[in-house]
């Protein structure tokens, strides 16, 4: 079966750093696969590479189409989707709404149908179904800034499902969160992925990752360190060097279905010590 995503050989160099060296990486179709590594491996670059936010070298393949050569915005059409560190919703705009401009995928032939024929974009269906999928319901009339840090990282996923599209790219999506909601956060995505949507997971939060995806890639000096399932990845040498000298606590759990368990009492971390 043909990858979402075919990342191959991504090289990204500023001046004479080199952020990434030829780094391989795959999220086959329905998958939730997690991308781990310490401060400044390379992982958000990684993404931006990815998406095409940054010059790179290599091949990316969506699809089985080799989008490489693709600016963000035609990257973003075939349906490569993204979210950022620094949540970037719309305040003055209900949840609803914030999912509505993010479906939206405007068109000359399409805004012509809308001007002349007063044709709407079929959008609502696909909004409604990612607001479903996230539980977002009792929240979809309200403003972003009247909900929690972790709803409105939700929304942020929300937008980005709404616009239908084939892969996700979850930039620190448990940043700021704390332990009751990242597992919260985790139980949602296993949804979205559940859904037929795959993902690709970024965060410094082991637990999560470790607790909810089926595969797991390391990065370290931009490149690929260690890759495998969950339990392979925890019990691997070189990863556990890479994070403090060998000293890491991750809450054990056996992988995706982990995402089943009971969140952490309050006061209690699960978090990987990074």
């Amino acid at each position: 079966m043909t990858a979402v995503l075919e990342a191959s050989k991504i090289s990204v160099s500023f001046g004479s750093v080199k952020a990434l060296v030829d780094v391989d990486l795959e999220v086959p179709p329905g998958k939730l696969v997690g991308l781990i590594g310490p401060n400044g491996a390379g992982k958000t670059t990684l993404i931006d590479a990815v998406t095409g936010f940054v010059p790179a070298t290599g091949t990316v393949v969506l699809n089985g189409r080799d989008i490489s050569a693709e600016p963000p915005h035609v990257r973003s059409h075939l349906g490569l989707a993204r979210t950022w560190q620094t949540l970037e919703l719309f305040d003055d705009l209900s949840v609803q709404e914030n999912c509505v401009v993010a479906s939206r995928r405007p068109s000359t032939l399409g805004t012509l149908a809308q001007i002349v024929l007063g044709r709407r974009q079929p959008t609502q269906a696909a909004v409604e179904e990612a607001i479903r999928i996230l539980e977002l319901e009792e929240v979809a009339g309200r403003m972003p800034s009247e909900l929690p840090q972790g709803k409105r990282k939700l929304v942020g996923v929300a937008r980005a499902l709404a616009g239908q599209s084939k892969l996700i790219l979850l930039d620190e999506p448990a940043s700021g969160l704390d332990t009751n909601e990242s597992f919260d956060l985790g139980r949602r995505l296993r949804r979205v992925v559940d859904e037929g949507v795959a993902m690709l997971l970024v965060d410094h939060d082991m637990a999560l990752v470790l607790n909810v995806c089926d595969y797991v890639y390391v990065i370290d000096f931009g490149r690929v360190l260690a890759h495998g399932a969950p339990a392979e990845v925890r019990a691997n040498e070189k990863v556990l060097a890479a994070y403090l000298g060998g000293v890491a606590t991750v809450t054990e759990a056996a992988g995706p279905e982990a995402a089943g368990s009971e969140p952490a009492p309050a006061g209690q971390s699960g978090k990987a010590i990074l």
